[in-house]
């Protein structure tokens, strides 16, 4: 330690103890400043770390000032700039519409801060209001299944009886009929879920279901249809399967109705690619519109139509361990079938057993 000058007057013993007490003063200050160094360095480790654990939340977080001026927040809040301006900072919580999304909103306070956390869920009340949905037309299926079999009794016996020249009111009946049974039966089967029973299926009858379903749709345009089906068998559920690649003929001839031209073709083929088949469907219609939402369960861009054809074709086409692959330009839908699809074993055990293919 430097020696430095001291009051003459001062004895001794006086200037060695206060020399003594100079010391361990500077030694007591280097050790506050360590401290000090280690408390700024937990702090800032500490700080790291709630970063991290607010920008790893899936929901936006903000943490505002007393004035509502904010004073933390993670980057999902970035994405949603002047939500906060929508929030009433005197509730706990609430729900808040922002760019076409719901928000389930909550805030706590913690003395002079308020943490507000924002979560998205829009398709958790788009699932609620798909499944009420789903439930109000299952019940109207219902209601209706009954009188339109009446109808349909009663139309059968009118054919019988009928004039010639009345005959063409007769058939547009059956297929007014025919579209209304089908919706009926999708919706059903949509609310039940689908569950195909595996069989050997010649394509020779999928193609002459597909055929005998064109005739009893109705459509305005002379439309030309190209059928396509090799001799080959698959292993699937035929009714279920026919089902699906008639709402995708119907779609095509929808397409060609709504379409510009005075007429159209549709085209309809499988071809062998391994261990699958692949069935293309392709019209020369209207373009996509919104592919991303095709298989969204009552979307629909039709005129007529439930907006159930689509979703249904998909759980048939994946309940058979198929794909559907779609193709914008030029517009082909493709529905790829292993020829042997390996049934799921949970599904298989709540099978009865007369249901079970050998």
């Amino acid at each position: 330690m430097n020696e430095f000058e001291l009051p003459s007057s001062m004895k001794k013993s006086e200037k060695e103890t206060l020399l003594n007490q100079l010391e361990s003063l500077i030694e007591q200050t280097y050790s506050v400043e360590k401290e000090y160094i280690a408390l700024t360095s937990s702090y800032n480790q500490l700080q790291s770390l709630i970063k991290q654990i607010i920008e790893v939340l899936p929901n936006a977080l903000w943490v505002l000032n007393e004035d509502g001026s904010i004073f933390l927040h993670n980057s999902e809040a970035e994405k949603l700039e002047g939500l906060p301006n929508l929030i009433d900072l005197g509730t706990k919580e609430a729900e808040v519409t922002f760019k076409q999304r719901s928000f389930l909103v909550k805030i706590s306070s913690s003395e002079e801060k308020r943490i507000v956390s924002a979560t998205d869920i829009t398709e958790q009340k788009r699932r609620e209001r798909l499944a009420s949905m789903g439930q109000m037309a299952a019940h109207l299926a219902h209601e209706i299944r009954n009188p339109i079999g009446s109808i349909a009794l009663l139309v059968s016996s009118l054919a019988k009886r009928v004039v010639p020249k009345n005959q063409p009111i007769v058939d547009e009946i059956r297929r007014s009929l025919f579209r209304v049974e089908r919706i009926i039966k999708s919706t059903l089967m949509y609310s039940k879920g689908v569950h195909p029973v595996f069989a050997p299926t010649p394509l020779a009858q999928l193609e002459k279901e597909c055929r005998a379903a064109v005739d009893c749709y109705t459509y305005t345009k002379p439309i030309s249809f190209h059928y396509d089906f090799p001799r080959a068998t698959l292993y699937a559920d035929a009714n279920l399967l026919s089902l699906a690649l008639q709402n995708f003929l119907f779609n095509a001839i929808d397409a060609v109705e709504q379409s510009e031209h005075e007429s159209g073709e549709v085209r309809i083929g499988c071809e062998e690619s391994g261990e699958f088949l692949e069935f293309h469907i392709e019209d020369d219609g209207v373009p996509l519109e919104e592919s991303d939402r095709i298989f969204e369960a009552f979307y629909t861009t039709k005129t007529k139509g439930n907006g159930l054809g689509m979703v249904l074709s998909q759980q048939i086409v994946q309940a058979h361990r198929g794909e559907i692959i779609v193709r914008s330009v030029p517009k082909r839908f493709t529905l790829r079938l292993p020829k042997h699809p390996r049934p799921d074993p949970r599904e298989a055990e709540n099978q009865n057993p007369s249901q079970r293919a050998p």
